[in-house]
């Protein structure tokens, strides 16, 4: 088998805000870049949501004219024969998917067919393969895919040593225009950005901030939107920092909005790879995390070196490391400094690399 290959990715949508479903986009584009024959196909679009842009030559499929909602065994039973449906018509060498559905869905559509699967891992395992159908996915079917992407340690020692053993850990990239933009010389607030939902625990932030509110004259302005919108507004109002707390919405550009920022704050119960902290590591922003579950925090940030890391959930101790960065600008300037020198492995190149490689690997193992 000679280049171009064929490949197939399959998530089940593409819409922004979405770590996985940008880092699928941004695959199938540079695939398409580099000769490949690129293929996405997705489970279903949305009105009114917006969705990641792809090259005009990546081959985009979508399952669904009107997404399904009702009945789990009817959803799963149609998305896989039309996925099997386009794997037979398309011929891909490799397909490869993401999270637990797809993952499931690809495995299965793929049963009997000569194509090779790469399956990827993006979230705390606990929190994606949960009971008895999580673990069936995540400890017997995806171990007979031909390849995995972890995106952390801990993610992979999870699964069973048959795929750890043929899997490999890729980070995900980081937009060029990132590395890109300067801050004016002169910062202020505290920031995050994030979906507004239980996963990311900006309540914690909230309240962490309470606590040191009253020692600095900077704000909190949290950059997202999401289910919890208005219990967040709540929470800020009974603690009456409606003036120093902002909803700000979802930002239509995040680097030039946060790059004076003094700190970046990430207060999550559980993280795979968070875009977020990357891309708030190549703006040279000093960052503070939780060390949560996945792990992916804990894979970037070393701690006192290019960043802080706190035990997750703890607010006195997510108050101490915010206020440490606000009164001590000179190691904070230090640590924002060393976590740009850290995420230079996380430029598009360097990472498509690896999944390229990775891929002709599989395919010609």
């Amino acid at each position: 088998m000679s280049d171009p290959y064929t490949v197939m990715l399959y998530i089940n949508c593409i819409h922004s805000p979405g770590g996985a479903e940008r880092v699928f986009c941004q695959l199938a584009n540079r695939f398409a870049e580099c000769g490949w024959r690129s293929i996405l196909v997705t489970s279903y679009r949305e009105p009114g949501r917006v969705e990641y842009p792809l090259d005009d030559r990546v081959e985009r499929y979508n399952m669904e004219a009107e997404r399904l909602y009702e009945g789990r065994l009817r959803r799963n039973v149609h998305r896989i024969a039309k996925l099997r449906r386009l794997i037979r018509e398309c011929r891909p060498d490799i397909l490869i998917t993401c999270m637990q559905e797809p993952n499931f869905r690809g495995m299965m559509a793929s049963m009997g067919l000569p194509v090779r699967r790469m399956v990827s891992v993006c979230n705390a395992c606990e929190k994606e393969y949960p009971g008895l159908m999580g673990k069936f996915v995540g400890k017997v079917l995806m171990p007979m895919a031909e390849g995995c992407v972890f995106q952390t340690e801990e993610e992979k020692r999870w699964f069973p040593k048959r795929l750890q053993k043929k899997g490999r850990i890729i980070m995900n990239q980081v937009n060029e225009s990132f590395f890109g933009v300067q801050h004016s010389g002169e910062r202020h607030d505290i920031v995050t950005v994030g979906k507004l939902r239980a996963q990311k625990n900006q309540a914690l932030l909230i309240r962490a901030f309470s606590r040191i509110a009253g020692e600095t004259e900077d704000n909190l302005l949290l950059y997202g939107a999401g289910e919890l919108e208005d219990e967040l507004r709540g929470l800020i109002e009974s603690l009456h920092l409606s003036e120093r707390v902002k909803l700000m919405g979802l930002s239509t550009d995040v680097a030039n909005d946060i790059k004076d920022a003094k700190c970046f704050v990430m207060s999550s119960d559980y993280e795979g790879l968070p875009n977020a902290l990357l891309e708030a590591m190549a703006l040279g922003l000093p960052c503070v995390s939780t060390d949560c579950e996945g792990g992916g925090p804990a894979m970037m940030i070393e701690n006192g070196v290019n960043g802080l890391l706190v035990p997750m959930r703890e607010e006195k101790a997510l108050a101490d490391a915010m206020l440490y960065m606000l009164q001590n600008p000179d190691e904070a300037e230090r640590m924002g400094k060393a976590a740009r020198e850290t995420a230079e492995g996380f430029r598009p190149d360097a990472i498509f690399a690896q999944w390229k490689q990775y891929a002709e690997d599989i395919l010609n193992g």
